[in-house]
């Protein structure tokens, strides 16, 4: 929040989003709203299986620059032919990681239909061009991107289930 010990110069542009959205903002503090803590709550776990993910292959990786060799986020978290790391530590891994995703979109969507059902108390003071440029495209991108790697993961999942085919999908 403006003021704490943090925010100059680490967290300073969340000045700006905690006025357009006031979950992040000193009304939902105030009224000791705990919608945010229970998502940095939620933020905590899935860090820690992100953080599970990021171990497991970098333990299991022939060359710890293996998982940085990625040419796109496809090869990063799915793998390639030049970056494989393998086994049942591996694949109980990729599960983790699509579960810690699953739980990244789910906090995301989570946020449209908190305005809606809640009257837009935290974002319902903006105009239109605010709106669009601060909240809805910033918070569209953790819906695009997420959304993304559930569809990757998932399919990464149902081809090692399917015996290495992507039959049926």
């Amino acid at each position: 929040m403006p003021g704490g010990w943090l925010h100059k110069p680490i967290w300073a542009p969340y000045e700006l989003y905690g006025r357009v959205d006031y979950v992040y903002g000193w009304p939902a503090w105030n009224s000791h709203d705990g919608f945010n803590a229970a998502r940095g709550f939620l933020n905590l776990v899935e860090t820690l299986l992100y953080l599970r993910y990021l171990w497991t292959v970098w333990k299991k990786s022939t060359s710890a620059r293996a998982l940085f060799a990625a040419r796109n986020v496809t090869e990063f978290y799915g793998g390639s032919a030049r970056t494989l790391v393998s086994g049942p530590e591996v694949a109980a891994a990729v599960l983790v990681l699509w579960s810690a995703t699953v739980m990244t979109l789910s906090k995301s969507v989570l946020y449209w239909p908190q305005e809606y059902f809640g009257d837009y108390s935290h974002i319902g003071h903006n105009d239109w061009s605010t709106l669009t440029w601060i909240w809805v495209i910033p918070n569209g991108f953790w819906l695009a991107f997420p959304t993304y790697m559930v569809y990757v993961l998932g399919l990464e999942l149902v081809v090692g289930l399917n015996g290495g085919t992507a039959e049926g999908h």
